[in-house]
């Protein structure tokens, strides 16, 4: 295959991820945009391992059937409510994989003299010390979503100046690497420091915050692509990367404002929490108590309802009998909607995707800013699993670890049916006034059996 038609396939390539990007924006056209991304891999893939500079092509198939081998056993094994996870440490791959691309390039680079040794060198530094950091974030960002590491973010004392420190010791670093026409050294001890730095920035952030870091794990491991895209000049690796890292960004600023999050904090780690406001467990009041019959009997009496789903809902699979009782509902005249919160569950777009799979229609399905004003000309809202972004403390306790960030507003409605396995706090471990409002009752018990039993009271 001559270069010319590489480079052909390579901007067919890159106009087909944009094209998925533009699909992934809505739901109606995600599976589409899906199928773009799909096609513009696997015309990538062929035209580089086809190409006039590809050596080893056996090899490299091989590594391809075996990787995606694995690939298709985790991602058919792989529960929904897992998705976040495998998310994260699919991100930790792409950044060790910057690691590597780095370590080798700079071990084989060939003929360079001057600047343009200068500059492959500042290549290969900012590639290894992107990719690290976005290895061992994405390690512990997998791990506190996994729950085998504690989602209570990492107080070190002067944590803030001890990542100045990392940053600084770096950019020296980076200075001696050039200086020295590549030092295998520094290149080492930089690469320990950004594992360091990577593992202390994620570790820091509390597990209510953990949607948002997947996003910029998201958004660090496109910018590691790109970096690993100048190493081995190759052009789309560096359009695909900056495209990825470039949404990444973008979507976790969306996010951050959703949660009242300074954008810059974000990147610094621990959004800028000094960690004073602690968060409560501690129950506020008397709450009251429902059975499935009784909300049966209540949905039966509504004009409309609203329901918020969470994690909790995701975990239990209750989606799809939530969908049965949204079809029975809307047969007999009830106007029911889905109000979902822009970090609900605990990846972007998680309780969409859950939605989308038991066949609930997409224009029923409402971002918070749509269905906010509603709530107090509603009913009955129905919080299936959802804790933290239901919680009035955002908005009326200044002292509360969540204040400030947007919620749904789900206490101005006639009633609130809270479901829940136990009293317990959500993952951000905050306490929930919602729950003793005079408004509000709880079912407990496992949402899907809750759900079926209201079903068959239907």
């Amino acid at each position: 295959m001559s270069a010319g038609i590489v480079q052909a396939a390579y901007i067919v390539a890159a106009v087909l991820f944009i094209m998925s990007l533009a699909g992934l924006s809505k739901q109606e056209t995600a599976r589409a945009g899906n199928y773009y991304g799909i096609a513009g891999m696997a015309i990538a893939l062929f035209a580089t391992i086809f190409g006039p500079e590809a050596q080893g092509t056996a090899w490299v198939i091989l590594a391809m059937i075996i990787g995606g081998a694995i690939g298709i056993h985790f991602a058919k094994k792989v529960e929904m409510t897992e998705m976040p996870e495998l998310v994260a440490i699919l991100h930790s791959f792409v950044g060790m994989a910057a690691v590597l691309v780095g370590f080798n390039t700079f071990l084989d680079h060939g003929e360079l003299t001057g600047a343009m040794l200068n500059i492959h060198l500042v290549e290969i530094f900012l590639g290894v010390f992107i990719g690290a950091v976005t290895f061992t974030g994405s390690v512990v960002a997998f791990g506190k979503l996994r729950g085998v590491i504690s989602s209570k973010p990492l107080m070190l004392p002067h944590r803030h100046k001890l990542n100045l420190v990392a940053v600084i010791v770096s950019l020296l670093l980076m200075v001696m690497f050039v200086n020295a026409e590549g030092s295998m050294f520094a290149l080492i001890v930089v690469t320990l420091i950004a594992f360091a730095f990577g593992y202390h920035l994620v570790a820091s952030i509390g597990g209510a915050d953990m949607p948002v870091v997947v996003s910029m794990l998201n958004s660090y491991s496109g910018w590691a692509a790109a970096a690993a895209g100048f190493m081995l000049a190759n052009d789309l690796l560096i359009v695909t990367g900056a495209l990825v890292g470039s949404s990444g960004a973008i979507l976790s600023y969306i996010m951050c404002k959703a949660m009242n999050r300074s954008f810059i904090s974000v990147i610094a780690g621990g959004f800028g929490t000094d960690g004073s406001s602690a968060a409560t467990g501690e129950e506020q009041g008397e709450h009251y108590e429902a059975s499935a019959e009784e909300v049966a009997e209540m949905l039966k009496g509504a004009r409309s309802v609203i329901i918020t789903p969470g994690y909790g809902m995701a975990v239990a699979q209750a989606q799809y009998p939530v969908h049965e009782i949204t079809d029975k509902l809307r047969s007999k005249g009830v106007n029911v909607r889905f109000g979902i919160h822009p970090v609900a569950g605990r990846l972007p777009g998680h309780m969409n995707v859950l939605l989308a799979e038991a066949k609930v229609p997409y224009d029923i399905v409402l971002e918070m800013d749509e269905i906010n004003d509603d709530f107090e000309e509603t009913d009955v809202v129905l919080v299936i699993g959802a804790n933290d972004t239901v919680n009035p403390a955002a908005l009326e306790d200044p002292n509360s670890p969540i204040a400030g960030m947007p919620v749904l507003e789900v206490w101005n409605s006639k009633h609130v049916i809270v479901f829940k396995r136990s009293m317990n706090t959500g993952y951000a471990g905050v306490q929930n006034p919602l729950f003793f409002k005079e408004n509000t009752q709880m079912l407990f018990g496992d949402a899907k059996e809750s759900c079926n039993k209201i079903l068959e009271h239907l």
